[in-house]
């Protein structure tokens, strides 16, 4: 059996990123990803079982430990990656994102203090269409050295490919079942979503500003990537943890194509078996028969009477 590829960069640490949040932000983020007014734990911070969405780590990527309004490309140029072409920032697009959670999040980062620690897993050659930057981000807490989670992002450089590289082999790829799903979850977003999920901390102008997004060839200012993501996290906890996100351990999903402001999500899910005694759900999320995100996939923990579907 051949051994895996080494793919270029492997290895590579980024800066630490230093981290936080307040309740604030917690209850923020949770109503801009759409959690419904009945579930006051994630809404209301005087809830005795008030918990930030399990999700929130990925905004950390972008808000660190910012409370003010950032510029976005300022905040996300990164190091170049040895033995690699360069970046060009303004013309990265998402590829995937994975999280896998090891605890659930404190409601707020006080007496703490969180880093996450970056750590690039390799570069792949596609070809002219571009090339795939995998990385890892794990969120620790440096003062006891915990980690709460683990984040797998995949981005793709536009136009950076062709130089040699080697490809990336294949992964796993989680089809949904061909029979009908086990439930269906509907959000309805608005001319604001993407608005208010900028406020987060991912301030990319493609969000707001039309002159911009029209510029990159969108018909207007696209809903990020990830809020359509973290939407779909919410459907699948909301409908398969009876709403308690501490419950979720991982969480995937692949972009696949853009949704505006406005646009309608129909997220369809699979209760599928256990692995290692967590339940698996696939699901996908599509706008008007359109995939717009695939190769979905979460973990939940064993569910409970109340919870089953």
């Amino acid at each position: 059996m051949a051994s895996p590829v080494k793919l270029p960069g492997a290895g590579f640490k980024f800066p630490s990123v230093p981290c936080s949040w307040n309740k604030r932000d917690s209850l923020l983020f949770s109503t801009s990803i759409g959690c419904k007014a009945y579930e006051s734990q994630f809404l209301n911070e005087l809830h005795p079982d008030f918990q930030p969405f399990p999700t929130y780590p990925v905004i950390l990527q972008f808000k660190g430990s910012y409370q003010s309004i950032i510029d976005y490309y300022t905040t996300t140029r990164t190091p170049a990656i040895p033995g690699v072409p360069p970046v060009d920032q303004t013309r990265v697009l998402d590829g995937q994102r994975h999280i896998q959670i090891f605890q659930p999040l404190p409601a707020s980062s006080t007496d703490h203090a969180f880093e996450l620690q970056i750590t690039c897993l390799g570069v792949a050659d596609k070809g002219p269409a571009g090339m795939i930057t995998e990385t890892e981000a794990v969120l620790v807490d440096t003062l006891t050295g915990t980690k709460y989670c683990r984040i797998l992002r995949q981005s793709f450089a536009v136009g950076k490919g062709g130089w040699g590289g080697p490809k990336k082999e294949k992964e796993t790829v989680y089809v949904p079942p061909k029979r009908q799903s086990d439930a269906v979850y509907t959000h309805v977003t608005t001319k604001e979503t993407a608005h208010l999920y900028r406020l987060n901390g991912d301030y990319n102008p493609l969000h707001c500003d039309d002159v911009v997004a029209k510029k990159a060839g969108f018909k207007g200012i696209i809903l990020h990537g990830l809020c359509t993501w973290n939407m779909s996290a919410h459907a699948v906890v909301s409908t398969f943890a009876g709403g308690d996100g501490r419950r979720l351990r991982e969480f995937q999903a692949r972009f696949k194509k853009v949704v505006y402001p406005g646009d309608t999500l129909l997220v369809e899910m699979w209760k599928m078996g256990r692995e290692n005694g967590l339940q698996e759900v696939l699901f996908r999320t599509s706008v008007e028969g359109q995939e717009v995100l695939n190769n979905g996939r979460a973990l939940l923990s064993v569910e409970s009477a109340a919870t089953k579907l």
